[in-house]
């Protein structure tokens, strides 16, 4: 995969600040006193740093060069073991917890999605637990994006311009997108290119079972309410067997 360009890197955790999300699974990982906890997709680190403390394993994973450089420079980022890569690169094999935030289901392609799965599981001590959300395409978020005009807003790095192209939904729960960046202090215009793959509930739930989980709840939000049609994301804990 291309890495991300260093600006969109710097930005991440501006648009992506810790909240309810970060608070569920941090959550959790108490509930479930785990001592040995895997982020896969970690990004910047910005969760993962926070769910390290003593007595604790933390392993954070992601392809993205950039984003793993990022999450070192981190305060506390000592307190994480850091890996570049995917979920196939996991050399742990007795975890307790393993998450995927950031809606990062989405990022994996059909074609490694079933491994991706297969992977954590055998990463998961027998009753290790894998939390993760993903949207729910019941809401069609891509046709929101593709409503939304050009905007401008003031960022770390100064006014930025953007607007999004947006793909129809693909039989394969693929939809394209290119987000335009224009930095305007310096004039320059980064392109992202994303795919993302939206799966419904019944998709992921017998993705899980395949690759031998039980699955423990699905929400339809950070609160564990009971999901609904119109929520916009789906939270799923599942357990190894």
């Amino acid at each position: 995969m291309a890495d991300y360009d260093p600006r969109l890197v710097e930005l991440y955790d501006f648009d992506n600040p810790d909240g309810p999300d970060h608070d569920f699974y941090r959550e959790l990982a108490a509930q479930l006193d785990a001592q040995s906890i895997i982020d896969v997709g970690c990004g910047t680190g910005l969760l993962t740093v926070t769910l390290a403390g003593p007595g604790r394993s933390v392993l954070g994973i992601d392809p993205s060069r950039r984003m793993l450089d990022y999450a070192r420079s981190r305060p506390q980022a000592g307190r994480v073991r850091w890996l570049e890569g995917d979920a196939s690169a996991i050399d742990i094999r007795d975890a307790d917890y393993a998450v995927m935030t950031g809606n990062v289901a989405q990022h994996i392609d059909n074609n490694t999605w079933a491994a991706t799965l297969a992977n954590v599981h055998r990463a998961l001590r027998t009753g290790g637990v894998l939390a993760f959300e993903s949207r729910n395409p019941a809401v069609l978020a891509w046709e929101e994006w593709r409503a939304e005009p050009v905007s401008t807003r003031q960022t770390p790095l100064g006014p930025l311009q953007e607007w999004m192209e947006v793909s129809d939904l693909h039989p394969d729960g693929v939809v394209n997108l290119t987000a335009h960046n224009v930095f305007e202090n310096t004039g320059e215009h980064v392109i992202e290119e994303l795919a993302l793959v939206f799966r419904d509930r019944a998709a992921i739930e017998a993705d899980l079972v395949i690759a031998g989980f039980i699955v423990e709840a699905v929400w339809g939000g950070w609160a564990k309410t009971p999901l609904e049609q119109s929520d916009p994301i789906m939270v799923f804990q599942a357990r190894k067997e």
